[in-house]
């Protein structure tokens, strides 16, 4: 199992970064570190800076074809910056288009916004997402996973940290197919 995690240069959650990774490598998977920017990503502990990690692949250089599915992080900050960067938002779609499964928590929704890829999907979020998501054409649900495949790929979300070990068990089942 290959999974692309796509982090903005600063602003991802730590605690959203690296349990996800640490779950594809304890499924025997290769997780792939993807930024709008070469060199290294500023991770969060909420709105302290926490540890630094290198990038694998820029947006550029990556593309969907090479992963079984896609991890979006969250935290404020980080899916804010993606979803304002062009290219970030273009890898986001191409799963989408490629049917490749897609697993977003927190904030990280944001980004599918952007990507206009919610609209006839349920997901879940951060709440303050709540309105964002249903006014992109997306129903919002408060569940601690939801696994949606009212589309062309298998979406699974997941509200928040506390989540992150029923969002871990949902993704890396749907990448491992």
């Amino acid at each position: 199992m290959q999974a692309a995690f796509l982090v903005a240069p600063e602003g991802t959650e730590e605690v959203e970064l690296t349990r996800p990774w640490q779950a594809v490598t304890d499924a025997g998977g290769g997780p792939t570190l993807v930024s709008t920017h070469a060199g290294k990503v500023q991770a969060f502990h909420h709105l302290d800076k926490a540890d630094t990690f290198p990038v694998d692949l820029t947006v550029d250089e990556a593309t969907a074809a090479d992963f079984d599915g896609l991890v979006l992080p969250g935290g404020v900050a980080n899916p804010d910056a993606l979803r304002l960067d062009r290219r970030a938002v273009a890898f986001i779609k191409s799963f989408f288009d490629a049917g490749r499964p897609v697993a977003a928590i927190c904030h990280a929704p944001w980004t599918l916004i952007e990507a206009d890829v919610v609209r006839g999907r349920t997901l879940t979020s951060w709440p303050s997402l709540r309105t964002d998501i249903r006014n992109a054409g997306g129903t919002w649900v408060d569940e601690q996973v939801k696994i949606c495949t009212a589309g062309p790929n298998t979406l699974i979300t997941s509200r928040k940290p506390a989540d992150l070990e029923a969002f871990c068990a949902a993704f890396v089942s749907e990448f491992s197919h």
